[in-house]
């Protein structure tokens, strides 16, 4: 399959050693829990990951503060440390609300430009702040061809580091990331752990993109399974990637990390089949290979054609996040968790889910598909 670069954005722009990069690339940790609990600075904390983080760390005993504009979910955590501002130091309060704090650890999972990472790991860093957790994103990566790549894998870049826009494509987005990564570990060093998910997924993802395949199962009937059932995916649960970011933390232990799941290979059919297993309804997958939904326009979410550009995207390897003690539920338990919480969404939540492939768009799909391949 010929897929164009623009394709490949689609796809993949969308998840997810102090070398001439400033990132610690190495695997350094104390191995041992500290005795006393963590003093924690969340950087947002109430979208997706950040509330997941603070599920996680509050039985463990440990102190939580979140910084952020008061925007999403004002009224979340009410018995935490709230800080107003803006990550953006020329807006507003800005960090203000920083001066002077002092924090054990800093979860950032809201930096998306460089310039606002360095001023606010500049400034913690500045007040006597331990370890800085960056939470990037596999996209960071300038290539996706190659299957099974690491970590030293070659970063993206961008003409323009000073730019602060995703780029009408989202183009941008895996550069600043990558710059994103360097300002945090300028700052803090050694005492940097650089995180990449692939795609969050779990109860609670408002971009619905796993979540369309337990939703649209659960509906029945004959349905467009995309690709070939052998292609690779790789996701991850937000619930377990934020359980291991705060045994990081307890560990301190820094380096950089691809946090994709699971921790063997995941294909396509055997997501679906998970699906299908928690499924009442009776359900037919009918594969389309990856060609005839470029011809037709459409793309379907977490896939990505498994040649061409795409070809290893879902394969990058999770080795090192493995060793460091990442591990991952069942694609089922995540598939009935993912559905039962969409089904409790109100009406317009679930909605934006089938505009992914609404039911007119896939009928016409099927048809136009049968009608090139029935004899």
């Amino acid at each position: 399959m010929n897929t164009s670069r623009r394709d490949v954005l689609r796809y993949t722009a969308a998840a997810g050693a102090l070398g001439a990069s400033g990132l610690v690339l190495g695997c350094a940790s104390t191995k041992a829990h500290r005795s006393k609990p963590l003093d924690i600075l969340i950087l947002g904390g109430t979208g997706f990951l950040g509330p997941a983080i603070v599920e996680a760390a509050k039985p463990r005993g440990h102190k939580l503060t979140l910084f952020n504009r008061g925007k999403t979910k004002p009224g979340l955590f009410p018995e935490l440390e709230k800080l107003q501002g803006d990550r953006d130091p020329k807006k507003g309060e800005g960090l203000e609300a920083l001066e002077g704090r002092k924090f054990d650890v800093v979860f950032d999972d809201c930096g998306y430009y460089p310039r606002m990472v360095a001023a606010s790991a500049e400034l913690l860093k500045k007040n006597g702040s331990g370890h800085y957790v960056y939470i990037s994103s596999i996209s960071c990566y300038a290539e996706n061809d190659k299957v099974g790549l690491d970590e030293t894998a070659r970063l993206a870049t961008m003409d323009d580091p000073t730019l602060e826009t995703m780029g009408d494509q989202f183009q941008h987005y895996g550069p600043l990331k990558a710059l994103c990564e360097q300002a945090a570990a300028t700052s803090f060093g050694e005492a940097t752990t650089i995180v990449r998910p692939g795609y969050i997924v779990g109860p609670g993802d408002w971009t619905h993109r796993f979540t369309y395949w337990p939703a649209r199962v659960a509906k029945g009937g004959e349905m467009v399974a995309p690709g070939n059932p052998s292609d690779p995916i790789q996701i991850i649960d937000v619930r377990d990637l934020a359980e291991w970011l705060v045994r990081l933390a307890e560990e301190r232990t820094y380096g950089t990390f691809n946090a994709c799941g699971p921790a063997n290979k995941l294909s396509m059919g055997e997501v679906l089949d998970a699906c299908k297993a928690n499924s009442k309804n009776d359900v037919r997958f009918t594969w389309i290979d990856a060609d005839f939904l470029a011809k037709q326009g459409v793309g379907l979410p977490i896939w990505a054609p498994s040649t061409g550009e795409s070809a290893g995207f879902h394969t990058w390897s999770n080795a090192r996040a493995v060793k460091a003690g990442l591990k991952f539920r069942p694609v089922g338990t995540i598939a009935k968790d993912a559905l039962a919480w969409f089904v409790e969404q109100p009406e317009d939540v679930q909605q934006k889910l089938w505009a992914q492939l609404s039911p007119e768009a896939e009928a016409k799909l099927l048809e136009a598909w049968h009608a090139e391949h029935t004899g």
